[in-house]
């Protein structure tokens, strides 16, 4: 019996401002007590590919324990994780509060931040990860053709994958011709509040580098199903990257810039009664999970995160509050839907798929749920050296969703979306439309 860990995990703030956080020396000796536990474990081996190369190095040692692994060799198992924490949150009978205190995914946050500390993290990844820079040239049409354009050639692969590490053959986001926060007014206020409203009664979005630079018709869907349902919106008056890229490299300090600039703008939406919605899961994690950790004494932080949602979290609780129109029209027939690993470990339970539940109520919906890891990862599943790894990861994702020849794949997470969109064609089963969620339920609305 494992005593103590009857209970859901929970998570300890991360204590990053101590000296000792970065003591190499002191995280070394932490990595070999996990790894230690890992090893006698082996329940995540399926998961990432940091498992997989964790007890290659214990088997190949001479009495096949982890004290034989050279310690120069733990970066091999670093450098494959990608902080999806689905080992924390699905797999590990270790977490706390066992006596054990597995924590998989911020200990190789740890490691991440001592290699940015050294300074050997990469020029090229440190760009990579830019995403604010990379968007600024979103919304200008020039600039805009003439790079998409440039980017589906094979000379600008090459030279991406020379200056940038890109993997020539990766899926890359091609930029916005109107960015998504100039394309429209920045509000509409003019619904009044329901009665029986429990949940906020108006949104806030934070529309995300993603959304706002590369595919702005996902917020631009997100507004409608909003005004279909006379819910006052607002697009957050001025935001930057949430950190997530960042974090991945472990670069701590660049996650507290971009929270000095975000939060105090969030906590103002937070204090007016707003819910904060963002359409990509990976920043409402960073928000209600990374942020709080890191920075556990920030009031601020606190505030915004119980004020943070997911899109579909937020629109099923209306409907749990009757204030939902189910006035859906249009049939979406077969779909098979991908929940990536930054939703499923939010705690907020299937929520996309419990609103397609309910439009399915209403009209045809044949739903196919694949839970498992897409592998993209973020920069992850582009990278030349792990691009490979991203697609084997993801090869039983692909298979799943071409089960029963859907009329429509769909994930919650864009970059997601393409990566089991690529990996599909790859495999001779070629998707025959890709739509985000939320864009899915704006047509079952029969919205224009």
């Amino acid at each position: 019996m494992r005593e103590g860990n009857l209970e859901a995990p929970t998570r300890h703030p991360i204590d990053w401002k101590n000296p000792g956080f970065f003591d190499e020396g002191q995280a070394l000796a932490e990595m070999e007590r996990v790894f230690d536990i890992c090893h006698g474990c082996r329940r995540c081996v399926s998961l990432c590919q940091s498992f997989p190369n964790l007890f290659e190095l214990v088997d190949a040692t001479a009495d096949g324990e982890v004290h034989g692994v050279a310690k120069a060799d733990y970066a091999r198992v670093v450098e494959q994780c990608y902080l999806c924490d689905l080992c924390y949150m699905t797999k590990c009978p270790y977490t706390p509060p066992h006596p054990w205190n597995v924590d998989f995914p911020h200990l190789m946050l740890r490691a991440k931040a001592i290699r940015q500390r050294q300074g050997l993290v990469k020029k090229s990844e440190q760009l990579l990860a830019s995403t604010d820079l990379h968007g600024r040239f979103a919304g200008i049409p020039v600039v805009v053709e003439m790079v998409n354009a440039l980017n589906a050639t094979r000379p600008m692969r090459r030279l991406l994958e020379r200056q940038l590490g890109v993997h020539p053959e990766a899926w890359m986001p091609g930029l916005a011709t109107q960015r998504f926060r100039w394309g429209k007014a920045l509000s509409n206020p003019g619904f009044d509040v329901r009665e029986g409203e429990r949940t906020p009664g108006k949104v806030a979005i934070f529309s995300t580098c993603y959304v706002n630079s590369n595919e702005p018709g996902i917020g631009n869907d997100l507004v409608k199903l909003l005004e279909h349902n006379e819910i006052p919106w607002e697009i957050v008056e001025r935001e930057r990257c949430c950190g997530m890229p960042k974090l991945e490299l472990g670069d701590l300090e660049a996650v507290e810039r971009a929270k000095e600039a975000n939060i105090p703008v969030l906590a103002r939406y937070a204090r007016a009664g707003f819910a904060i919605v963002t359409p990509v899961p990976s920043c409402t994690l960073m928000f209600k999970q990374e942020l709080p950790l890191l920075f556990p004494d920030d009031a601020e932080v606190q505030l915004v995160k119980d004020a943070m949602w997911d899109p579909f979290e937020y629109l099923v609780a209306r409907h749990r509050d009757g204030l939902l129109k189910t006035d859906f029209k249009r049939a979406l027939g077969r779909v098979s839907w991908h929940a990536p690993c930054h939703g499923r470990v939010q705690n907020i339970g299937r929520k996309t798929r419990e609103m397609l539940e309910i439009v399915g109520q209403h009209v045809e919906v044949r739903l196919n749920v694949v839970e498992r890891c897409s592998g993209h990862a973020g920069t992850y599943g582009v990278k030349t050296p792990t691009h490979p790894v991203a697609m084997k990861i993801g090869k039983p994702v692909f298979r799943s969703m071409a089960k029963d020849d859907p009329e429509v794949i769909a994930s919650d997470c864009p970059l997601a979306g393409h990566h089991i969109a690529q990996g599909m064609a790859q495999a001779g089963t070629p998707a025959k439309g890709l739509q985000h969620p939320i864009s899915l339920v704006r047509m079952a609305y029969g919205l224009d």
